[in-house]
Parts: C-alpha cells; sequence; structure tokens
C-alpha cells in the first residue's frame, strides 16, 4: 500500500477535528500481497485446524505448537517483523489483516496471537540488538514460542502491583526472579518468556527475557476454562531463577511502560481478529437459516430471523470500518515519524501509543460486536445452537473472553476518558474550547436554515452533533466533579459508550463515502444502509448513556437544560431502518456468507 506525506490525525482528535473521507483506508482497497495474506491464513484454517478442532479443545500433547511451527513456516508469525530478522517486514495495516484473516481459528488464533504479540512485540520493540538477533528469528519462524507473563493471583487490572521479585547477585552478572505467574497463555510449551518482575523495590517492574528450560521454572497444570479450551493457560511458578543480566529487558524500572504499551498493542490487534471471527460466525449462522425449515420454508425467510442477520451484518461492518481507519492512523504516523530518523521499532511504539484511546475504544467495541453476533448466532441456531454439535457453540463460548482479555472491558472505557481528559489537561488535545462552544451554543437558539438535501452532508451533520453531545457532557462532568471524576466511574462508563459510538458511526460513515466517491451509489447502495442503520443506532444509544450521565451529577434547570441539549445533538429524522436491515440480510442470505 502507498504511503502519503498527509499529517497524521493524532489520538483523540476525532472528537475535535474534522476527517476527510480520501484520508481513511477501508478494507476495499486491499493489495494483492494483502489479499494473498488473507487466502493463505483462510487455507491455513481450512486445512489445518477446523478439521482438528476437538484434538485442540482436548489440548493433545504437541498439537498447539505443531501448529504454530506450520503458520511459521508459512510466514504468518513474522509479518511485520523486519526482513533482516526473519520477517516479512509488512506495514501495521497488514499485521492488522493477518490478526484478522486468523482471528476465526478459535482456540489457535489466541496461541497465534498471543505468540506473534505479546510472545514477541516486546523484545523486537525493546530488546538489545543482541537480544533480537538471539530470539527474534526463532520466533518468527515457530522454532520458539513465546510467551508474556505479566498476571498475578493478586494482580490483575492494576498490573504494576505484582509481587514477583529480581534482585541482583553479589557478582552482578544474574537476577535471581522469585514469584509466581497465572494465565499465561502458551505457558505450557513456550520456550521464551517475557516476565515482569521488581527489582527491589523500585517503584515500577522490571521485564526480562527468560528461558523457559532455566532451573527453577515450573508449571501447574493446564486451567480448565469455560471457552478457548485449547489454548495452553498455566500458572508459572519462579524459584530461584538464574537470569543473565544481559536478558534485561529495555531499562530497569521501565517494565510497566512496556506492558502498557504491548497491552495497546493487543487491545487493537484483539479487534482484528475478532472481526474474522465475526464473518465466520456470521457464514455458519446463514448457512444454517439456509438450510433449516420451519413452517414450509427456510428460516431465512422469516422477519425476525433477517433482523438478527442484518444487525450482526451491520454491526460487523461498523467494527470493521473503525478498525483499519485507526490502522491507517497508526501507520501514517509511523511513517511520519520513521521519515523525520527515528527507528522502525521506536516509531511503531510512539504511533501506537499515540492512539491509545482508539486501540481501547476498538478492543472494547470489537469484543461486544462479536458477542452480539455470537449470541445471535446461536439464537438463530435455536436447540442446535446450545448443541456441542454445533460450530457456534464453540464460537459462543470462544467469544466470552475477549471482553476481559487486554484489559476488561469496563477498564478500557475508563481509560479511553481519561487518556482523552489527560492529554487535554497536558495541552495535546483542545476538548475544553469546543465544549465551552458547546456550552454557548445550547443558550442559543437552534438555526433552522435551508433544509440539507446531500445525504453525506445531512450524516455528517448528525455525526458533528453526536460529538457536541460528548462533549458537553464530558465538559460539564469534568467541570462539575473535577478530582472526584475518576471515582464516578458510572459516570465514565457512560461517557465512554457516547465516545464510541462516535468514533464507530463517524468511520462507517467515512468508509461509505468513500466507496461512493470511487465506485457511485449505486455501487455501494447497501453500503449506504448499512450507515444509516448504524448511526441511527448511534443516535440512541448516545442518548441514553447521556441522559444517565447528566441525571448522575446534574440537576435542576442546568440539567433540563443539558437533557434539551441531548435531545437536539441525537435527533435524527425518522426513515424505515427495518428495511435497511432487511436489505442488508437478504443480500447476504441470497449469497450465503458474509459478502462485505
Amino acid at each position: 500500500m502507498e504511503t502519503t506525506d498527509k499529517k497524521a490525525l493524532m489520538g483523540g482528535e476525532f472528537l475535535v477535528r474534522e476527517t476527510e473521507a480520501s484520508d481513511i483506508f477501508v478494507p476495499e482497497e486491499y493489495d494483492e500481497e494483502q489479499l494473498m495474506i488473507i487466502q493463505s491464513s483462510k487455507d491455513f484454517l481450512n486445512q489445518e485446524v477446523y478439521p482438528n478442532l476437538d484434538r485442540i479443545d482436548a489440548l493433545e500433547e504437541g498439537l498447539m505448537p505443531s501448529l504454530v511451527e506450520k503458520a511459521g513456516e508459512l510466514g504468518l508469525l513474522g509479518i511485520s517483523v523486519p526482513e533482516e530478522l526473519g520477517g516479512f517486514g509488512k506495514n501495521f495495516v497488514t499485521s492488522m489483516l493477518a490478526s484478522e484473516a486468523t482471528g476465526a481459528g478459535h482456540s489457535f488464533s489466541v496461541a497465534v496471537s498471543a505468540h506473534s504479540g505479546i510472545g514477541t512485540l516486546p523484545i523486537l520493540y525493546y530488546g538489545t540488538e543482541e537480544q533480537k538477533a538471539k530470539y527474534i528469528p526463532k520466533l518468527a519462524s515457530g522454532e520458539y514460542k513465546g510467551a508474556y507473563c505479566l498476571t498475578e493471583p493478586g494482580s490483575g487490572s492494576d498490573a504494576n502491583s505484582g509481587k514477583t521479585k529480581a534482585k541482583l547477585t553479589e557478582d552482578g552478572k544474574h537476577y535471581i526472579i522469585n514469584g509466581q505467574k497465572m494465565w499465561i497463555t502458551n505457558g505450557g510449551f513456550a520456550d521464551v518468556f517475557t516476565v515482569f518482575a521488581r527489582i527491589d523495590d523500585d517503584k515500577n517492574l522490571s521485564a526480562f527475557i527468560v528461558d523457559a528450560n532455566s532451573e527453577g521454572v515450573s508449571l501447574n497444570p493446564e486451567e480448565k476454562k469455560m471457552g478457548i479450551k485449547g489454548s495452553s493457560t498455566r500458572q508459572v511458578f519462579f524459584n530461584d531463577v538464574k537470569v543473565p543480566v544481559e536478558n534485561l529487558l529495555g531499562e530497569r524500572d521501565g517494565g510497566f511502560k512496556i506492558a502498557l504499551n504491548i497491552l495497546n498493542i493487543g487491545r487493537i490487534k484483539l479487534a482484528a481478529a475478532v472481526l474474522g471471527a465475526a464473518k465466520q460466525t456470521l457464514d455458519n449462522t446463514v448457512n444454517y437459516s439456509n438450510e433449516r425449515n420451519q413452517f414450509g420454508r427456510p428460516i431465512s425467510k422469516y422477519g425476525a430471523i433477517k433482523e438478527k442477520i442484518g444487525k450482526s451484518a451491520i454491526k460487523t461492518f461498523a467494527c470493521e470500518s473503525a478498525t483499519y481507519r485507526a490502522s491507517q492512523n497508526i501507520e501514517d504516523l509511523i511513517d511520519q515519524l520513521v521519515a523525520s530518523g527515528m527507528s522502525k521499532e521506536e516509531a511503531s511504539l510512539k504511533g501506537i501509543e499515540e492512539y491509545a484511546v482508539e486501540c481501547a475504544i476498538m478492543k472494547v467495541h470489537g469484543s461486544e460486536t462479536l458477542d452480539y453476533v455470537v449470541d445471535e448466532g446461536v439464537q438463530i441456531h435455536g436447540g442446535m445452537g446450545f448443541s456441542a454439535e454445533s460450530k457456534v457453540e464453540r464460537a459462543y463460548r470462544d467469544s466470552r473472553i475477549n471482553r476481559i482479555f487486554e484489559g476488561t472491558n469496563e477498564i478500557n472505557r475508563m481509560l479511553a476518558v481519561e487518556m482523552m481528559l489527560r492529554k487535554a489537561m497536558k495541552g495535546k488535545l483542545d476538548l475544553m474550547g469546543p465544549a465551552q462552544k458547546v456550552a454557548g451554543e445550547l443558550m442559543s437558539i437552534p438555526d433552522f436554515g435551508a433544509a440539507e438535501t446531500d445525504f453525506f452532508k445531512i450524516q455528517h451533520g448528525y455525526i458533528k452533533n453526536f460529538k457536541k453531545a460528548v462533549l458537553m457532557v464530558a465538559g460539564s462532568a469534568a467541570q462539575k466533579l473535577m478530582m472526584e471524576l475518576s471515582k464516578e466511574q458510572e459516570v465514565l462508563l457512560n461517557i465512554a459508550d457516547m465516545l464510541i459510538e462516535t468514533y464507530v458511526a463517524e468511520s462507517t460513515l467515512l468508509r461509505v463515502e468513500k466507496l461512493v466517491a470511487q465506485t457511485g451509489e449505486e455501487a455501494n447502495a447497501l453500503k449506504i444502509e448499512m450507515a444509516k442503520a448504524y448511526i441511527w443506532d448511534a443516535a440512541e444509544k448516545i442518548n441514553h448513556a447521556g441522559k444517565e450521565a447528566l441525571m448522575a451529577f446534574a440537576d435542576g434547570d442546568e440539567l433540563k437544560m443539558m437533557l434539551m441539549g441531548i435531545k437536539r445533538f441525537t435527533k435524527i429524522e425518522p426513515f424505515n431502518v427495518k428495511n435497511s436491515r432487511r436489505a442488508v440480510a437478504e443480500s447476504i442470505i441470497e449469497a450465503n456468507k458474509y459478502i462485505f
């Protein structure tokens, strides 16, 4: 994909800055090489993973590591690893595409994403040249399998509170690590651990590269889980484990920063992975609805089924639009930083860190989109959906972890809002100016000028109003609650929902607008219907979340005025949203697969 010289939209700026449709990347623009990666990944799942799902879920000895090795032979583990270290050296958008393409692989996708993400990237991005030369080529090929040891029994969301200790030996040649880690994905077969431990009484954790066969490393039996049963999940114990000083990863006391940045990457990559799973589940669900006959005809002929398929498809399309919009923003900034002289590794970290808000937003939206799709998939399957013989039953169980992975959705919602406010306080993002402008607008008489007739101008008008709603509620909450806002988690969750829906609705509209500019309205008629339907639903959600937030901290005339503002900023002209969803569903039902 060609790079451009345009100034990248900064993280969180979507709320206060207009985006041109021509500036975003849309999945319809994949190049030939990217399409080959998609096909190779699908072929691998069809040939190696799907026929063996029961064996994988039974944790058959050696099966998962052998699949990871085969994926490595195909190059699927080293998409973003530089060529000189044994990878393909592809850009960030392509690495996201690879995550999506393997995301439909159930437990296999968890193992692969953990290996190529949190198992490999800490060393790639923070390692010394010697560390990278020693580990990265073997991780990229699958000869080594990677795992990431951060979570402890007493430290989940509060990762920096970990108790694992590291102490330098008297001769200064080794660190001695003692502690316990839990929920370690790939723990049962990993060769290389990235382990977080506190050196002496340091304020923050440090990170270490630990060979899994080191003396003093031991494992608990495999955890028995609700879903992703084929993913190896173990507790890992470190009892006086000697780690050479040259295996300190990054700087001493810098482990917490590594953990945060790697989590940002994991969040946006998860959004891509769940897209692959959602599309696969939609395919399976539509297949079943076309084959299952009731009252003399396929159940896909009934309106109630069409509504479920239509809504699922629209949510998936919207999630995809926003995921790749964010991915391109990250890519643009990485290119900009590399052009200024920064190394690719440092630029990648800075690029992803800049868009931490969008990474959190898409982690939440993606995981909840997949949960919706699999839930409705089970419902469409009826009793068969509750049977372990159905594909959708496994998809339903495997989906649930995604709202917990990479920081719970509640944590990510609050982080998204708090990170936006922190940027504003540091002067990196002007939120208060636009918020004050919106507050002044509440006192003015609405402009009832000539009615707009251009479709995209009308829809962009809705999005602008959504942004005003977010700014009004967030600005008022910050002004009224001040330092207490961080304790009002319910209010933060409400604001986050408004923020998420605004970002995804705008991303969906921009995608459709770009496609219409390229190939015309007729060719994109169904996508126009999807954008309309998503924006309609977003307006309802923003209205509801805004009212709940306002009623939590405002009262009297101020509350009445802002409730009127919410009503005004989420008003949308009525249209037959049922017909929009039905048209989308019927196209998918006719094709017998997700076609967007």
